[in-house]
């Protein structure tokens, strides 16, 4: 099990477009890569999947166990090489001593460490940054550096001999300043590869630059140093017939779904219908509806446009149809959606408004109690106004905001709708359930 631990000193280092990069020319090689990010992301797993061809996995241990996160990285790391992709610093977490750390998750995966360090504005000073890192942690291995955002061979220069003089962790390369190099911002963080035009050529752009800049040959005979983990039990494929169908929108508006939870929703008898909000007339022939988080704010044009889906999907759910709606789902069943100045109608199903803010709303891990007490994550710019006094709502929030700081998902009909995203595991397993809510509730055709 080959594997190595893309991590940095700190977040918008560069982290994904390096890794993005590292992915993409292993590929091009002809090795194949499964890749990993820590913590709850969507955005830059979006990235690493358009770079391997193959699901990216999150591993976060709010929601998951250690041996959750074992089974899960076991059973999928069967490519060549794996690769994780950290989230902000190295040793950056929530916890003070730093149990849900990268660094902690680096040492629970035996995964070697290389670190993409962001050079801008230093020189000598990344010598004391490094034998810090190495210090403060002997146990985690720092297998090599990255120098990112290089000013030139000048800079580099001074760079290689501060690491010579002092440290004995080699540079595996050095990757200059380049527009090439940038996927692009907005609020929630990255742009992701479906609103970035021709991502496919940007992707080979990025692949060639790292190609050229960084030593694949040494990081592959890094990865394939990692110690040995214990085993896990193998992937078991399920051969239930699937009896339901399950709608899924997935376009440049919503997009924000974990592999293994789809994975969960197949396994549990369920086919995955994939539709487009922004496209099609109406909902395909489902039993149940699905919309995860997005970006309706950015296409609430469009999506208001569409007003035959929209009508569609309202009158599916005032008939009963089995939905549940996370973040940029619940905001499209509202009423309205406005930002920016500017109001557009949406689904109207639930009696609500969605209103972007300037700041966040909803930010971190979450913790809910429904039927059970479970933890979950949030990270949005909305929220609901105007919602009738005599709402019912499916979950209190022990921690985080939810819709209105005390509740969370909104109950109408068969529909739950909130602002907190679920993870399908043991403590919570919310994806097969749901999939047993659609079948007990399914029409017939």
């Amino acid at each position: 099990m080959s594997r190595i631990f893309i991590a940095a000193a700190h977040k918008s280092s560069g982290k994904t477009v390096i890794s993005t990069g590292i992915t993409a020319a292993l590929r091009a090689r002809g090795s194949t890569v499964q890749t990993f990010k820590k913590g709850p992301d969507y955005i830059d797993p979006m990235w690493l999947s358009e770079a391997s061809g193959a699901p990216c996995y999150n591993l976060d241990f709010n929601t998951m166990s250690h041996a959750e996160l074992l089974r899960l990285f076991g059973q999928r790391a069967t490519a060549d090489i794996a690769l994780i992709e950290a989230n902000k610093g190295l040793f950056d977490g929530v916890d003070l001593k730093g149990c849900d750390s990268n660094a902690a998750l680096a040492k629970l995966l035996k995964a070697p460490v290389v670190l993409v360090i962001d050079t801008v504005g230093m020189t000598r000073g990344i010598a004391p940054l490094m034998l810090g890192y190495q210090n403060f942690d002997p146990e985690i291995e720092i297998a090599g550096v990255i120098l990112n955002k290089v000013g030139g061979p000048r800079h580099e220069g001074k760079l290689r001999a501060a690491m010579q003089a002092y440290c004995d962790i080699p540079v595996l390369g050095a990757v200059g300043r380049t527009a090439d190099l940038e996927i692009g911002e907005r609020h929630l963080g990255l742009t992701t590869p479906a609103e970035t035009g021709e991502f496919p050529a940007m992707i080979s752009r990025i692949a060639r630059i790292i190609d050229g800049s960084v030593d694949l040959d040494k990081l592959i005979e890094i990865a394939g140093n990692a110690q040995a983990l214990p085993a896990v039990s193998a992937r078991v494929s399920t051969t239930r017939s699937k009896d339901v169908r399950i709608g899924i929108p997935r376009d440049t508006a919503f997009g924000f779904y974990y592999p293994d939870d789809l994975e969960a929703m197949e396994n549990a008898g369920a086919e995955l219908v994939f539709f487009d909000t922004l496209r099609d007339a109406k909902l395909p022939d489902i039993d149940g509806l699905f919309i995860g988080g997005g970006f309706p704010e950015t296409q609430m044009v469009a999506l208001a446009e569409n007003v035959s889906m929209r009508a569609n999907i309202r009158h599916a759910i005032k008939s009963g149809m089995p939905a549940y709606a996370e973040c940029g789902g619940l905001m499209y069943l509202c009423k309205s959606l406005s930002w920016q100045g500017k109001r557009f109608d949406m689904v109207g199903a639930i009696a609500g408004d969605a209103v972007m803010n300037a700041r966040p709303q909803g930010r971190g891990y979450a913790r809910l109690r429904g039927k059970t007490e479970f933890p979950a994550h949030e990270f949005h710019y909305a929220r609901i106004d105007n919602l009738p006094k005599d709402t019912k709502f499916a979950y209190e929030v022990l921690r985080g905001h939810g819709i209105d700081g005390q509740h969370d998902g909104v109950m109408l009909n068969n529909l739950t709708a909130g602002f907190c995203h679920l993870r399908h595991t043991k403590s919570n397993p919310w994806a097969s359930q749901f999939v047993d809510t659609v079948r007990a509730k399914k029409m017939p055709r």
